[in-house]
């Protein structure tokens, strides 16, 4: 129930603010607006407020939403409001009402991620475990216990880390730009600058197992559990928060890592009885045991076993990270301009075969991401929330001729050459851009049913 509610809640919001930025930009031009629509097909609720000529619906399939203005293209339109209609308007209007949409969910990203920073959370600090043997952490000199205060890309300024977060981050820019990066680590009372050349990260690493290959990750902790989430497989197990985990089947547990491995792994197996994993824990100093069936979900690109508990977050050293309204603001933006720009390049990436198109999900893994994000708390739905709404906006300004970026296209050719695009060539772009959006849609569910069968 949790997941379908946070799913509704998720695709209702970020399609109103899309939609609504179309819808509010055209008022304000001028522009007579027919329909505002949340959902596609039939109509279950619809109204229309006294002196406002648009009606507001809600239809009954609730994958989209639309603002239907009047416009000579698509529909006759009565003399007197030809002027308002949408084709008649000087073309930086038709240009800004379809920029508006995509502008819109940009702009909740921000006011998300900045809500996310005025509120302020608690992060683990940047202390990195032991790095694997042949990775390029080990490589450079760096040790179990370091901890990283600021990281410096190459031709950039260095930048203060305030949490292992921010590490992590500022490592998957650098990664996917190929820069090398020097670490400013702290090494007890000593300090030095380490040389991490990401630079030779080879294009097929790009992918879940990115990290490993860099071998920057956090501190081992000890396999505890230190909150479970309700509704997920830890909890229908029995699973409790403070439970010391020591066994799963016959293999011990040394670390929280190797316990979330031992998770993770599970995700390979199709069946549920193959999933199931025997654990041997302690619970206020007796031993228990206990059966789990971790659920498989997707996680970078690749399907891994998940029971929705926090694993040895206890043993972190944490930091609460908080920012003031500007500077808050100003990490917002930032954070939504970086996020968009390696949405676009994971699309290169994946166009020209360097990253695998398993990473496009379907509307199946976005309803399982909202419900477990929502499950965790305000901030993890927060930053669910921003995250898609970005996604949203920055498919939609991709040159397809069907979405708002296709119509910028044929504005700037109307720009360019005087003259709009012709209707014969406008039929043929949209026939192409709907097949182009189908097959990309097909790939989403496509790859939604393979991680739900395992």
């Amino acid at each position: 129930m949790l997941t379908l509610l946070a799913f509704i809640v998720t695709l209702g919001l970020l399609v109103t603010v899309h939609e609504y930025g179309h819808y509010k930009v055209a008022k304000l031009c001028g522009v007579k607006v027919l329909r505002f629509s949340i959902g596609m097909g039939k109509p279950l609720l619809r109204w229309q407020r006294p002196g406002n000529e648009t009606e507001f619906v809600i239809a009954a399939l609730p994958l989209g939403g639309y603002v239907s203005m009047a416009d000579e293209t698509q529909a006759p339109v009565d003399e007197a409001d030809r002027p308002r209609a949408f084709n008649n308007q000087p073309l930086r209007h038709r240009a800004a009402i379809v920029l508006a949409g995509p502008l819109a969910n940009l702009l909740l990203a921000i006011l998300f991620f900045a809500a996310i920073n005025w509120w302020g959370s608690q992060q683990p600090v940047a202390v990195v475990g032991e790095p694997p043997a042949q990775s390029l952490a080990a490589q450079a000199g760096l040790q179990a216990g370091d901890r990283i205060t600021a990281i410096q890309p190459t031709g950039k300024s260095s930048r203060t880390l305030a949490s292992f977060d921010e590490l992590h981050w500022a490592l998957t820019h650098a990664a996917l730009n190929h820069q090398d990066v020097v670490l400013q680590v702290q090494r007890g009372d000593r300090s030095a600058s380490l040389d991490l050349p990401l630079s030779r990260l080879a294009a097929n690493d790009l992918e879940h197992d990115t990290f490993e290959r860099i071998g920057v990750r956090m501190a081992d902790m000890p396999a505890v559990i230190r909150k479970v989430h309700p509704g997920g497989a830890a909890a229908q197990a029995g699973l409790q928060a403070g439970d010391a985990v020591h066994r799963i089947d016959d293999r011990p547990m040394a670390n929280a890592r190797q316990l979330i491995d031992t998770i993770a792994r599970t995700g390979q197996s199709a069946q549920p009885e193959a999933r199931t994993q025997l654990w041997q824990i302690e619970r206020d100093g007796q031993p228990l045991s206990l059966y789990i069936t971790p659920q498989p979900t997707e996680r970078d690109g690749q399907t891994v076993g998940f029971i929705n508990a926090q694993i040895g977050q206890a043993a972190f050293e944490t930091v609460r990270v908080r920012y003031g309204p500007v500077e808050g603001l100003w990490r917002g933006i930032t954070r939504t301009w970086d996020m968009s720009v390696l949405t676009l390049q994971m699309f290169g990436r994946m166009l020209i075969g360097e990253a695998s198109l398993k990473n496009i999900s379907g509307p199946v893994s976005i309803a399982q991401y909202a419900g477990q994000s929502a499950s965790m708390g305000v901030e993890p739905f927060l930053n669910f929330l921003a995250i898609v709404s970005l996604s949203l906006a920055v498919l939609n300004l991709l040159p397809l001729p069907v979405l708002d970026g296709g119509h910028l296209m044929y504005y700037l050719w109307e720009a360019v050459t005087g003259k709009p695009v012709s209707g014969a060539w406008l039929e043929k772009l949209q026939r192409a851009g709907i097949v182009i959006l189908l097959m990309l849609m097909s790939l989403a569910v496509f790859n939604d049913i393979t991680r739900l069968l395992g």
